[in-house]
C-alpha cells in the first residue's frame, strides 16, 4: 500500500521557520518525484516545490524561491521542506505528493498519483 505521511506543521510567528517531512512507503522511492503543494482557505491548491529523488533536481515556485528548501534522504524514504522567513501568506494546509511530472506539469495536481493527508501551517503576523 502506497502511503505518504506529511508532518511538521504548526503555529509559527512571522519571520520564523518550520521543517515539514514527508515519509513515503509502498513504492520504490527514487522512481518518483515528490512535490509539495499547499492550499489556503478559499484558494486553489498551489504546487510550490518538487524534487527528483533519483538525481536531486529541484523546482521552486516563485512564491517560495529563496525561502524554502526541498531535500530528500533516500535512506529514510523522506523528503523535507525547510521553510524560512515565513509570512502570513504562507498559512495553508501543506501536502506532499508523488508522481512523475515533467517540467511543464510540475505544478499541476493532476501530475501526481499519490497524496499525503496534509499538515497545517499557520503563520501569525
Amino acid at each position: 500500500e502506497v502511503q505518504l505521511q506529511a508532518s511538521g506543521g504548526g503555529l509559527v510567528q512571522a519571520g520564523g521557520s518550520l521543517r515539514l517531512s514527508c515519509v513515503v512507503s509502498g513504492f520504490t522511492f527514487d522512481d518518483y518525484g515528490i512535490g509539495w503543494f499547499r492550499q489556503a482557505p478559499g484558494k486553489e491548491r498551489e504546487g510550490i516545490s518538487c524534487i527528483s529523488t533519483s538525481d536531486g533536481d529541484t523546482y521552486y515556485a516563485d512564491s517560495v524561491k529563496g525561502r524554502f528548501t526541498i531535500s530528500s534522504d533516500n535512506a529514510k524514504n523522506t523528503v523535507y521542506l525547510q521553510m524560512s522567513s515565513l509570512t502570513a501568506e504562507d498559512t495553508a494546509v501543506y501536502y506532499c505528493a508523488a508522481g512523475r511530472p515533467i517540467l511543464t506539469t510540475i505544478r499541476r495536481s493532476s501530475a501526481y498519483d499519490y497524496w499525503g493527508q496534509g499538515t497545517q501551517v499557520t503563520v501569525s503576523s
